[in-house]
């Protein structure tokens, strides 16, 4: 999750809470949990190691459509 592009996800993440009217704290921490297990969904077809942020879509898209 060290790799260029993770925290721009990430706050495309929490931006597009927020502009649903979710409360800032709340739509941080909805997204810090989105983004982990979008991660962690990815890295079960792409490995931990190397994993990049566009390798994410696909599995935020699925997190957050549960």
């Amino acid at each position: 999750m060290a790799s260029g592009g993770m925290g721009d996800v990430l706050s495309g993440i929490i931006g597009a809470l927020v502009a649903q009217k979710i409360p800032l704290y709340q739509a941080a921490q909805a997204g810090v949990y989105f983004h982990g297990l979008a991660a962690d969904n990815a890295s079960k077809y792409h490995g931990e190691r190397g994993l990049s942020a566009s390798q994410l879509l696909n599995s935020i898209q699925q997190v957050v459509n549960i």
